[in-house]
């Protein structure tokens, strides 16, 4: 793939002549006059791979050129700039520099030498993005690595308690949704995601039979049951990468009226992704089969849902979960 190269320089001979010799060297080049001319042309074209920049020039100087390039889109923003200059000033270096330049040019150049600090540049920077792009895909490769173990051992908690077969992966569902129709990122939608599926990780340290007993617990019973948040904070805060997942174990049975446990936290002191959680595993919980009834009517998860309001959940994203209810048409929101 040809390099495309941009001069900008108010002296016709520089541009004449750095063009001739770099489109020699088999790079494509392209010159603009001015500096107004370049923040002009940037409006309707895609960015070069390096731009050559003339430091004195009428209207605009490079320095003040460099800055809004700094200010304008992303692939414009990020095109790296090496400055052309006829003065031996280390103030202007110092500048130059501070404005992320990569390196200076004397004028007038010697034609072998600019093709040489040229294409050292354009292969600095093929190397700096041929690495990017592998650390990117090894990221995305962990990342989906971390997503395949996180959702087996989601399928591992939901093997314990037979009635919720797939609780995880539907909390994991709806709290994302919640969060997409709030305004989350995509990044922080896959955060909630992962912590909807490992919100109930503390069941592991519950008694399978006190799990899926068919009938009323105790109360020593419910106390176990009541245990799972800790013991699914004690897990997982030692993922320290992503503390959010140990508060999303922690905190899910919490109420918004503070009525909850296992701190008792209220309104604002429950964390925003954790308040989004509680909505969405109410509602399956609702919309499950259990040994004691079947799936709730839809009407009726809609009255509990809105009854809760500023109780059991966040208002807003009560709210949301009402939203998404009355779009559910057909209600397909619910255990198969």
């Amino acid at each position: 793939m040809i390099s495309e190269i941009m001069i900008v320089d108010d002296d016709p001979i520089i541009l004449k002549t750095a063009w001739g010799t770099l489109t020699k060297a088999g790079f494509k080049a392209v010159v603009m006059k001015s500096g107004k001319a370049l923040l002009e042309y940037l409006k309707d074209h895609s960015a070069p791979d390096l731009i050559l920049m003339d430091i004195n020039m009428p209207e605009m100087d490079g320095f003040e050129v460099v800055r809004k390039l700094q200010k304008s889109n992303a692939e414009w923003r990020d095109t790296p700039v090496i400055f052309l200059t006829a003065n031996e000033d280390e103030d202007a270096e110092t500048i130059g520099l501070s404005l992320g330049a990569m390196d200076f040019i004397r004028k007038p150049f010697v034609p072998s030498v600019l093709v040489l600090r040229v294409r050292h540049a354009v292969e600095l920077l093929m190397l700096h993005r041929n690495l990017e792009s592998m650390v990117n895909e090894k990221t995305k490769e962990n990342e989906m690595l971390f997503l395949h173990v996180v959702e087996s051992l989601a399928d591992a908690i939901d093997a314990k308690d037979k009635y919720t077969k797939g609780h995880s992966g539907r909390v994991a569902a709806y709290s994302k949704e919640i969060a997409a129709r709030y305004g989350y990122s995509e990044k922080r939608q896959e955060k909630i995601f992962m912590m909807g599926l490992l919100h109930d990780v503390g069941k592991i340290g519950v008694p399978n039979d006190v799990i899926n007993k068919p009938g009323r617990l105790t109360d020593e019973e419910f106390a176990r049951i009541k245990m799972h948040p800790g013991i699914g904070d004690k897990i997982l805060s030692n993922i320290r990468e992503m503390p959010e997942l140990a508060a999303g174990a922690r905190g899910h049975h919490e109420r918004y009226d503070g009525k909850g446990y296992p701190e008792g936290i209220a309104g604002e002191d429950i964390p925003e992704e954790v308040r989004i959680i509680a909505v969405a595993d109410a509602y399956d919980a609702m919309t499950s089969n259990r040994s004691y009834r079947g799936v709730l009517p839809q009407e009726k998860v809609r009255e509990e849902i809105e009854k809760g309001k500023g109780t059991q959940f966040d208002p807003k994203f009560a709210d949301i979960m009402l939203s998404m209810i009355d779009d559910d048409k057909e209600y397909k929101m619910k255990d198969s």
